[in-house]
């Protein structure tokens, strides 16, 4: 027989809080899917800078997903690991094709800010349970995200400052 969990937040949250980090890790599995495919198949004059910059991005990514679900477990919950959950969950979707370089870039854009938003969503469930931890970890995720997407967004600014 499993022992209960008695970490200081109740059942309620910590199901509520394990739901909304679900959706994060499929968002960022995702996100790492696609930039990880667009890291293999980006061409065009862009391509040693992107290349490069999608490998950083798709690494960080990689570790992330491992963070997420392992604080959805320490909060008793089973973390999703298909990729039919992860369709189900993820508010970022795949591409159909192979979109043109700058596409990437906006693209990855707006996966990082939906990621954000998704982060961002989190963390009044976990401020209310005092979920240090978690707040934690979506203020790192949110960080990165948010920089990641000012980064991508400078590529596909022409104007001279």
């Amino acid at each position: 027989m499993a022992m209960e969990i008695d970490i200081g937040i109740d059942k309620k949250d910590r199901k509520a809080i394990a739901d909304g980090l679900s959706h994060l890790l499929a968002d960022t599995y995702t996100l790492y899917l696609k930039t990880h495919n667009y890291h293999w198949n980006v061409t065009g004059p862009m391509f040693q800078t992107l290349h490069l910059m999608f490998e950083v991005q798709y690494n960080e990514l990689w570790l992330a997903v491992d963070l997420i679900a392992e604080r959805i477990r320490t909060l008793g919950h089973v973390a999703p690991g298909t990729y039919k959950a992860f369709a189900k969950l993820a508010s970022i979707k795949e591409d159909d094709d192979i979109p043109k370089a700058t596409d990437m870039v906006r693209n990855l854009v707006k996966g990082h800010e939906q990621a954000a938003k998704t982060a961002r969503g989190i963390l009044p469930l976990a401020d209310k349970a005092t979920d240090e931890p978690t707040t934690d970890l979506l203020t790192q995720r949110l960080q990165l995200h948010e920089k990641t997407a000012w980064m991508l967004r400078s590529l596909l600014d022409d104007k001279k400052s």
